[in-house]
């Protein structure tokens, strides 16, 4: 059952920090709202939220490696 969490975990980790790099340096801004018109209008793609975002997943990684889960 500690794999499915881990598993996420890193699904969840290249997500925010691709969600950072496409947010800070303004690579697929226009292509977000393009494609994914519903979705952007409630988790719009701005510094705040992304950075947000990151450090909640950050927060659940240590959480996983305190729990003994993660980096075992």
């Amino acid at each position: 059952m500690d794999t499915v969490e881990v598993v996420i975990f890193y699904i969840l980790l290249i997500d925010s920090i691709g969600a950072n790099l496409a947010s800070w340096f303004g690579t697929g801004t226009k292509w977000y709202q393009k494609h994914f018109r519903v979705f952007s209008r409630s988790f719009p793609l701005s510094k705040g939220w992304t950075t947000y975002y990151f450090i909640l997943v950050v927060w659940i990684g240590v959480m996983l490696y305190r729990a003994g889960i993660l980096w075992n």
